[in-house]
């Protein structure tokens, strides 16, 4: 028998702690239990939370038995665990605005719930984080189905940093932009395997923009505007995580993290209205010029 799960409160969640995980989730229990048990599995942070926000259709995600039980798991190592859920739905930019106002944490990791992540890989990011100084720094995901799809002309693409990243005005059509084309399928694992790096070395490269496991200096993110431009864009939009991260570029700099210990679930998507890029209408209004 699954015993009812303690929800806990924001205002007990609500500490300084280094680093607080934010995950918005919404029809998907089964990948849910999966992101989180990879968040249990990690030994090398010690003073992380986690925020679960819940949207799906019927009952909440986490109270499936795997999830409930990878909840008390965390729990259990020391990691405070806030469920909520978000209704009504106001689209994936005020989702993600009300994850980051449960947490005050020095970074918030924003962790989609169809990733699972590798011992190791949560303590690489935060590493890279301070010893970078910039404003985010994320693990682009690996769809393992393409291990053996080698695409060697997305390479010339990856570029690492030589020294700390400098914010960056990063558009389309621009060469910065096609910086992306390195994300897809598992092109980046590729890219990995060739450098051959010894046990423990990781590397800081240019992005464009990452999905599915982005770190951020939360007040870096907040001076940058965070996702308070969920009031501009219609609900049915996506893109919303690539607005936030090309505003933080171009005030703080950032910077994807090769190896990456992040892996896709592949499923099928749960955002199936996507009229709006969420990035094209906050770039229309931040270039255009505003009266004196």
């Amino acid at each position: 028998m699954n015993r009812p799960l303690d929800p806990g409160t924001p205002e007990q969640f609500r500490r300084h702690r280094q680093l607080d995980v934010l995950i918005p989730t919404r029809n998907r229990p089964a990948e849910l239990a999966v992101t989180l048990a990879g968040l249990a599995a990690q030994e090398d942070v010690p003073d992380f939370g986690v925020v679960v926000s819940d949207q799906s259709d019927g009952g909440p995600a986490y109270a499936h038995p795997a999830a409930a039980t990878m909840v008390r798991a965390l729990r259990h190592r020391g990691h405070p665990v806030l469920l909520t859920r978000r209704l009504p739905r106001r689209g994936l930019a005020e989702h993600r605005a009300f994850l980051l106002d449960n947490s005050v944490a020095r970074y918030v990791l924003c962790l989609d719930d169809d990733v699972w992540l590798e011992p190791g890989a949560v303590g690489r990011l935060v590493t890279a984080i301070r010893e970078l100084g910039c404003g985010f720094v994320g693990n682009a995901v690996h769809g393992l189905s393409y291990a053996d799809d080698v695409r060697p002309e997305t390479h010339r693409h990856y570029e690492e940093w030589d020294g700390p990243p400098t914010p960056e005005r990063v558009r389309p059509g621009t060469p910065a932009w096609d910086r992306a084309r390195i994300h897809p399928a598992a092109n980046l694992l590729h890219v990995t395997q060739k450098l051959r790096l010894p046990a423990g070395a990781w590397r800081a490269y240019k992005i464009s923009w990452i999905g599915g496991c982005v770190l951020y200096d939360r007040a870096k993110l907040v001076d940058a505007g965070g996702f308070e431009f969920w009031r501009r864009v219609p609900e049915q939009h996506q893109g919303e995580d690539v607005a936030a991260q090309l505003a933080v570029l171009a005030r703080h700099g950032g910077a994807g993290v090769l190896p990456s210990g992040a892996y896709h679930l592949e499923s099928p998507t749960t955002v199936t209205e996507r009229d709006v890029e969420a990035w094209e209408v906050v770039l229309t209004d931040s270039d255009t010029p505003q009266p004196a």
